[in-house]
């Protein structure tokens, strides 16, 4: 069995999904995470491929949303070659791909109707033909679904389908959004430091007890995906003072704003103006260039405080330049 990752959070705020991870993980029926966007519902998908007797076999991680409707069979059950214009090749889909193993549908809500129906055959019958063929190809997958939005209202306005959410639901976890587990703000707040600081080429910081407080009062409607965010922009602000810019890195957010009130008391934070993670990321890469006098590679070159690939570095100066 693979190795299983530490997951932050595995004996706090995530102690019940990780139970539930633990009892399901052998038995070879499908599970449905629900959980809202940026919550790990992939993290959890993985812990529960990880602990199966699948775990030396494939995950396969399939986004439904991001898929166009002319595709979407091609994708999960393959073509043969000429089944239509610009299908040059036999394609193996997601489900030959994850034969053995496990194939995660991430975003399961945004199938259409017509692809929900086929999809449904095949979970059923455990079988598939390609696009453009007649043999009937057998497959062994176990399915893990995922979605942040409420598939009993779907299934209710008919834009999900009742049997398909049956077969799919075998056992359901409920992931919590980052606002109910803040007791686990700490250990991923030293975590994603850490990230950031390799990342970055920055000396890794501690958070004082006022910048955790601070972080366990706002809501982070992202959740894991938007706190990563915040933490690589307080790293990066952090270089002209020596300490972790977490308010600055939050923007002008307090409680009253939490509460979509206005306040008078705290004005709006000048680094709003032009904060995003990608123009302080040009900001310290271009500091940094300054600093090695324009040398790019070498022991005494940007790229190599940087952590990156001369190439990769001077790509991202020929993109600015544009």
């Amino acid at each position: 069995m693979a190795q299983t990752r530490h997951i932050i959070g595995a004996k706090t705020g995530l102690k019940s999904v990780l139970s539930r991870v633990n009892l399901v993980a052998p038995k070879n029926i499908p599970v449905l995470l629900h959980g809202e966007t940026g919550s790990g519902k992939e993290v959890i998908a993985q812990a529960v491929h990880e602990r199966s007797n699948r775990s030396t076999q494939k995950f396969v991680r399939v986004n439904c949303g991001a898929i166009a409707p002319e595709l979407i069979d091609s994708e999960l059950f393959g073509h043969e070659k000429g089944a239509f214009t610009g299908a040059r090749t036999t394609h193996r889909g997601w489900f030959e791909q994850a034969d053995k193993g496990t194939l995660f549908l991430d975003e399961i809500a945004e199938l259409p109707l017509s692809a929900q129906v086929r999809l449904l055959r095949v979970l059923e019958g455990s079988a598939f033909a390609r696009v453009g063929g007649e043999q009937s190809i057998q497959t062994d997958v176990r399915i893990i679904a995922a979605t942040h939005r409420d598939l009993p209202s779907l299934i209710k306005t008919h834009r999900f389908r009742e049997d398909l959410y049956y077969r799919l639901s075998g056992f359901p976890i409920i992931i919590p959004p980052l606002r109910e587990r803040t007791g686990d703000i700490a250990a991923l707040s030293e975590y994603f430091i850490a990230r950031a600081a390799q990342r970055f080429g920055i000396k890794p910081m501690s958070l004082s007890q006022a910048d955790i407080r601070m972080l366990q009062s706002y809501p982070w409607p992202g959740n894991i995906r938007e706190f990563a965010s915040v933490i690589n922009r307080a790293l990066l602000l952090s270089e002209a003072t020596g300490n972790l810019q977490i308010a600055q890195a939050l923007g002008s957010f307090n409680r009253a704003a939490a509460n979509n009130t206005p306040s008078a008391e705290q004005p709006p934070s000048d680094s709003t103006q032009d904060d995003s993670l990608d123009a302080i990321i040009r900001a310290h890469i271009e500091k940094i260039i300054s600093e090695c006098h324009g040398r790019i590679e070498g022991p005494f070159g940007a790229a190599q405080r940087l952590r990156l690939n001369p190439s990769t570095l001077r790509s991202k100066m020929r993109k600015w330049q544009k």
